[in-house]
């Protein structure tokens, strides 16, 4: 009966914004979930920054990576946070970026939710545009 009613509390928005923007801001480490050539949830764990303002998330990675492979083949992306029993999860596309200029906001973004990247010559950023969030905060 318990699951039952954190169910009736899990909410759906289109947007980031009151408690879950709150928990977005708290410094939690995520879970991210890329899909495989067949099919399969490819899980990582990775620290990813949101902007609420533009409805996206902004994270670091490295260039080589296997999620970096599978977003460049389907842009599919979910990120979820746990801390107890508060939970969130955005759900969007991700865009692989290697300029300048979007690295630099990626580790900035990184840097004020997180620490100060180590360095990473093969780093790329991803942009997350968000068309869902949901949870129990």
């Amino acid at each position: 009966m318990a699951q039952r009613g954190a169910l009736l509390r899990m909410s759906r928005h289109r947007e980031l914004a009151g408690e879950h923007l709150d928990f977005w801001r708290e410094r939690h480490l995520c879970s991210v979930v890329t899909l495989g050539a067949d099919g399969t949830p490819h899980v990582v764990p990775m620290g990813v920054a949101v902007d609420p303002e533009r409805g996206q998330a902004w994270a670091i990675t490295s260039g080589t990576s296997q999620k970096v492979a599978n977003l460049r083949r389907d842009p599919r992306i979910a990120v979820s946070q746990v801390d107890g029993r508060r939970w969130s999860t955005l759900h969007g596309t991700a865009e692989v970026l290697e300029d300048l200029a979007s690295v630099a906001e990626a580790e900035r973004r990184y840097a004020a939710r997180y620490r100060q990247p180590r360095e990473n010559p093969a780093r790329v950023a991803l942009r997350i545009t968000l068309a869902e969030v949901i949870g129990n905060v």
